[in-house]
Formats: structure tokens, sequence, C-alpha cells
């Protein structure tokens, strides 16, 4: 709890005021942050109880500002297991967002395609998560304060805004986002196409590194919580080719624009 107030503190005293939401950026998704007006950077070192993000595409600051004319905070990369963090680092930044007073959380991530239906730079949201991790950001003793022992997570994320969003969506670009399920494994390594069938058979749709712990603790404080998931490739298997980062990032970059288009909307019209 001491470091959480000294996290708190340091970043209250470089922003101006209460955003109306955070959002975290996935890989290759950071050119949202060139949106924003009036900025504020925060770099991740400065911030008390933070680490630095080593993830290619993972810029490592915090973007205070204008998105319109709504007030956002936005984590330029985020931290992953795969980078030697526990799952309770890897979610801490959640639980400074909610101590600074924001209510409304909007995850994002590239992610493989697991349902053939996809295609590279399809924007999904995220109606639920399985944790293939097998790591929980909550083992050990619960603060009350923070939240309960066992937090409910039969609506992970809010169905209700996603909903909202899309028909908002809809109107505006003619055509609402795919839904889906999003499955985190703990990486680096990518999933073979063995996996990949056995993911699809349990009802995965994409899959990536990174989300579900920072849902789980968003549950936890009781933080209102969106996610999307930018299909940058389809996973191990399903075209028959070799995987890379590099991929990952510049299917990011050419998504860039749509993908900011849509969360600027979203957080004009919802937050």
């Amino acid at each position: 709890m001491k470091m959480l107030q000294e996290s708190v503190k340091y970043v209250l005293d470089k922003i101006k005021e209460i955003p109306n939401v955070a959002i975290i950026l996935g890989s290759g998704l950071s050119k949202l942050s060139s949106e924003v007006e009036n900025m504020i950077r925060i770099p991740y070192k400065d911030i008390p109880g933070f680490h630095k993000s080593t993830a290619p595409g993972h810029a490592g600051e915090l973007v205070y500002g204008d998105l319109g004319s709504k007030k956002v905070l936005l984590m330029s990369g985020r931290f992953h297991t795969y980078e030697g963090y526990s799952p309770a680092e890897v979610a801490y930044p959640i639980r400074v967002i909610k101590a600074i007073g924001i209510k409304r959380l909007i995850l994002t991530n590239a992610a493989g395609g697991i349902r053939t239906s996809f295609n590279p730079g399809d924007l999904v949201f995220i109606t639920d998560v399985i944790n293939f991790s097998f790591k929980n950001p909550l083992v050990g003793k619960n603060d009350e304060s923070q939240g309960p022992r066992f937090p409910d997570m039969s609506q992970s994320l809010s169905t209700k805004w996603m909903e909202e969003s899309n028909r908002i969506i809809e109107k505006k670009f003619k055509s609402p986002l795919e839904e889906g399920v999003y499955l985190s494994v703990l990486g680096p390594s990518y999933e073979t196409p063995a996996e990949i069938r056995m993911f699809r058979k349990i009802g995965a749709d994409m899959i990536g590194m990174s989300t579900v712990h920072e849902v789980i603790v968003a549950n936890h404080i009781g933080l209102d919580v969106m996610g999307i998931s930018c299909i940058t490739n389809m996973a191990a298997g399903v075209l028959n080719q070799p995987l890379s980062q590099e991929e990952v990032i510049e299917a990011g970059n050419r998504v860039s624009k749509r993908f900011a288009a849509i969360v600027k909307t979203i957080v004009e019209k919802t937050c």
C-alpha cells in the first residue's frame, strides 16, 4: 500500500485532471498516443513501483492529455510475465489507475487469430478470457480494501459497454467489430500447431501473451473493463507459415489509423 500511494502521488503530481478513461496499448498499437493533444509523458522508469517494458513495440511511458473532448491516460507499453515479472507486477499499473480515480479501462493487445474466419488487421471485442498461463496475480494475502478474496469473473469484461460501443461503431463505420474469446499463454515462444488445434477446441478465438492478469486485477478492484484485440497474424498452423514479432508490429502499424479512429469514437461517445 505504501508503494501504491507513492505511485499515485507521483502520477497525480504530473497530471492536471482525473482522466475519463485509461487505455493500455498493445504491441504495434502505440500510435494512438500521437493523437493525444496537450500531452504529458511520464516514463515508467520515473514512477515508483513501475518496471521497464522490454517487449518490442512498447514505448514504456504513460501518456496523459486530451483525446477529442476527453481526458485520457495511455499506457504506451505494458509488462509481461515472459519478461520475468510476476503476475502481480504485470497488473500493478491497474491498481494505480484505479487509485488515481479512473473508473474505466480499455485493454488492447496484438493477438494471433485462432478462428479461421479472422484475417490479419481485424479488430475484435474480447467477450471473455481464458487464463492458460496458469498464474494468477491475486495469489498471496488478500487486501480487503482492494477487493474480495474471491472476485467474481462471470462477466470479466463489460458486456453493456461493449454492446453500446459496437452499436456506435456500426452506425459510424458501417460495420461492427467481431467478438471473440481471448486466450493468454505464458510465452515467450509462439504456440505449436497442435496447441492451436487444442485451444480452438476449448473455445478460444484469438491468442496472446498478455491482458488476462490485467483483467483479473481490474475485476478485483471494481474497474469497468473493455478489451479489443488486433489480429496481427494467424496462429501457428492456420496458414502453415512461420511467425515473427516483426509481422506483429507491421500488422499493428497497418491497422493503426482505423484502430485510433475506433478507440477515439468509443472514448468520445461512452466515457
